[in-house]
């Protein structure tokens, strides 16, 4: 299994909500067993510069590569590089 884990920022608080609502999209695309999108509570005292976070789960590399390629994939970057500042992202194999 694969743990996407992907780390947004955006440029002003306002565009918090809107990317959060646009990330959503992507959970529409198959081939996650898993797949949240969620604002950090910003509990950590050191770090509070992540406002969403992406998580999904894939059951191998194959299927996290159609998830990539897949058109939904592209629209949502689209709509929601232009509000992000920061992009972090971790493919992790679990297990």
């Amino acid at each position: 299994m694969i743990r996407h884990i992907v780390f947004f920022s955006a440029k002003r608080g306002e565009n918090v909500e809107a990317m959060r609502v646009g990330l959503e999209a992507l959970g529409s695309i198959p081939n996650s067993t898993l797949f949240e999108v969620s604002l950090n509570t910003k509990v950590d005292p050191l770090s509070d510069e992540v406002d969403v976070v992406v998580y999904a789960e894939f059951p191998d590399e194959a299927a996290l590569a159609a998830y990539k390629a897949h058109p939904t994939y592209a629209e949502t970057t689209a709509r929601v590089r232009p509000m992000r500042e920061l992009r972090l992202s971790a493919d992790v194999v679990a297990g």
